[in-house]
């Protein structure tokens, strides 16, 4: 079976209570206080697992909570934090959360690791609350509550080439001709109902990820069929190999037709989708008596620049010929950041505060949601800093610094790692 969405419950661990507690040694008996700190709560953490390839431990197990942390004692002894719980998902995870539909993390590379639910601070003793006017406080500080997040986990194919089309188009049997991969291939009314990953290599070495999808039908960006199952998979592709059967000739639609459905079909989900670079493989020529009726696909795919081949899944007509093309165009097409733009979520709340502090002339800037933004940031890739500082301004932390009198060339310290700060 595979799965491609989830949805599961996290709780992150609540921190420990601080110790309102007083040194009692026996020449002491009215000391001071010697409360402890209590534990952090243990965060849940997500990672990429390269050997997992669906989401369906997450169909059985849907809640998941990490543990509290231990509170403070006595003599200023500090409770345990409460262990991190990791969850492994599959490279090309994406989560969000549930009721505002917010990108919380995207899996795309095998070394991220994301907080989905940070744990709570644990509470401060009494030892913390001693003042001049205030010599032994009764009390001491509560821990705060860990993160808790409803969540919504799709799972995106990592693939280089997504291969289109209609069922029957010949998708499973190129997949299985090109690669080692081996889907069931028979000439069935429906269609692949998993996406089946292969890797397709050239004579001089070059090897790329091909990915047959669940096919199309009419309606499906609306949901209907497989709908949007399909679609949620080959926007992770960086070039869509779309392939027409041109060999049944008592089909009702001219291949034309089929062709024009599956692009309608593509750009009703996504703009994304339908501007991605294509290339069309005319399918099953080996059956046509006379190579005649293509004139007007292949006119329509000239006037439109669309590079296209005639072949054949069965005698491999074309085939190398058009895989060529494939590499040629991959080699300059980046690999897209599908969500540079899509707002992060970020958590509110009396525990969600960020501190902006001065220490030795950087600028300090802490808290659970900037701990969330950075470990959501891939900082090699551009569009993930730009969203990086997108995030940073809408949380108000430029104008904070502003106000604090920060000045272009600074230095800002965010969860450890120094930013030269730039207006």
């Amino acid at each position: 079976m595979f799965i491609d969405r989830a949805e599961i419950y996290v709780k992150a661990g609540k921190g420990g209570d601080g110790s309102a507690a007083f040194r009692r040694e026996i020449h002491e008996p009215m000391g001071g206080p010697s409360g402890g700190d209590g534990g952090r709560g243990g965060s849940i953490i997500a990672v990429v697992d390269p050997g997992m390839h669906t989401l369906m431990d997450f169909r059985y197990k849907r809640k998941y909570k990490a543990p509290d942390g231990q509170n403070g004692g006595r003599s200023k002894r500090y409770g345990k934090s409460g262990e991190d719980l990791i969850l492994r998902f599959p490279q090309g995870t994406v989560i969000f959360e549930k009721t505002t539909g917010k990108l919380v993390a995207d899996l795309s590379h095998v070394e991220d690791r994301v907080v989905l639910a940070s744990g709570g601070r644990g509470g401060k003793g009494n030892v913390h609350f001693k003042s001049s006017v205030r010599q032994a406080p009764k009390f001491a500080q509560p821990g705060a509550k860990g993160e808790e997040l409803s969540l919504v986990l799709e799972l995106k194919s990592i693939a280089d080439v997504g291969l289109v089309g209609f069922p029957n188009a010949g998708k499973s049997s190129l997949l299985s001709r090109l690669t080692r991969a081996t889907p069931k291939v028979a000439d069935y009314p429906f269609t692949t109902l998993t996406p089946n990953l292969g890797m397709f290599e050239l004579a001089y070495g070059k090897s790329y990820v091909l990915a047959d999808i669940p096919g199309l039908i009419e309606g499906a960006s609306e949901g209907a069929g497989l709908g949007h199952d399909f679609l949620r998979h080959i926007e992770r592709t960086r070039l869509i190999l779309h392939l027409v059967d041109v060999g049944n000739q008592y089909e009702e639609r001219s291949p034309l037709e089929r062709y024009e459905i599956i692009r309608k079909e593509l750009d009703s989900f996504s703009s994304r989708l339908a501007d991605k670079p294509e290339v069309v493989l005319l399918n099953k020529v080996d059956l046509l008596f006379e190579r005649e009726g293509l004139e007007e696909m292949e006119r329509y795919l000239e006037q439109n620049k669309t590079p296209y081949f005639l072949t054949s899944t069965h005698t491999g007509e074309g085939l190398e010929e058009a895989m060529r093309k494939v590499t040629q165009m991959l080699e300059q097409i980046e690999t897209p950041d599908l969500y540079e733009d899509a707002e992060l979520y970020i958590p509110e709340g009396p525990d969600q505060e960020i501190y902006i502090t001065m220490e030795e002339d950087e600028y300090v800037v802490d808290g659970a949601p900037i701990e969330r933004l950075f470990h959501s940031t891939d900082f090699l890739n551009y569009h993930s800093r730009i969203r990086f500082q997108r995030t940073l301004r809408r949380m108000g932390i430029y104008e904070r610094l502003r106000e604090m009198g920060i000045q272009d060339g600074d230095t800002v310290r965010v969860h450890g790692y120094a930013f030269e700060y730039v207006e």
